[in-house]
């Protein structure tokens, strides 16, 4: 299995990188600069410049690109929706780093986490983003998307205990009421998705079991 990790330089998309190449699978990190993931091919383009030549022979593309500033927040959609012209049509599929903030508080679905009372204000504008990233995702039946939601509490330097719970829409809790992923394990779930490709045109999000 071949597949492209884009910010393959990022925290996250490091981790993802190691996770598949551990397995034995056939990864290419795709950077801005220089390549400082594990793994030994790499395409130096900014994701705005990827044509579809360059993505055409993987079998899953992985998307970490990451915006944090009011300027560059709006990217994650922008990003996202170049990445699925480029695959659109082919068997490739995308999957994408999400956020949170989009789960849903009801099984009716008409609450997202960010739109409760206490959601905390510094993150309101990522979690925005990243929300509106997904109802665009949700818009395209011509690619084969998979949007990977963590838990509220991603932690980057979170010990890779080697399980989690795969969940979907929802915001769900783990048998000690927490909501808490590290990349680590985050990065096991991703890779797992990448050889499983079980959840097709669908947002599923993952926590520590």
């Amino acid at each position: 299995m071949k597949i492209a990790v884009i910010g393959a330089n990022g925290k996250a998309g490091r981790l993802i990188v190691e996770e598949a190449v551990n397995r034995g699978l056939d990864v290419t990190a795709i950077v801005r600069g220089e390549n400082k993931s594990v793994a030994k091919n790499f395409i130096q383009k900014d994701i705005m410049a990827l044509t579809k030549d360059d993505v055409k022979n993987f079998d899953v593309v992985i998307d970490c690109f990451g915006a944090w500033t009011p300027e560059t927040l709006p990217m994650h959609t922008t990003t996202s929706q170049h990445l699925c012209d480029i695959l659109s049509g082919s068997d490739t599929r995308l999957l994408i780093i999400g956020g949170a903030g989009s789960l849903y508080v009801d099984k009716e679905h008409t609450q997202k986490v960010l739109e409760t009372k206490d959601f905390p204000a510094e993150y309101l504008p990522t979690a925005t983003a990243q929300s509106a990233e997904l109802d665009e995702l949700r818009k395209r039946n011509d690619v084969k998307w998979t949007f990977v939601s963590p838990a509220a509490d991603f932690q980057a330097a979170g010990e890779r205990t080697g399980e989690y719970i795969l969940a979907g829409e929802e915001f769900t809790l783990n048998a000690k009421g927490e909501s808490i992923i590290s990349y680590a394990d985050y990065a096991i779930a991703m890779v797992d998705e990448a050889t499983k490709g079980d959840n097709i045109q669908k947002r599923i999000s993952v926590l520590r079991k």
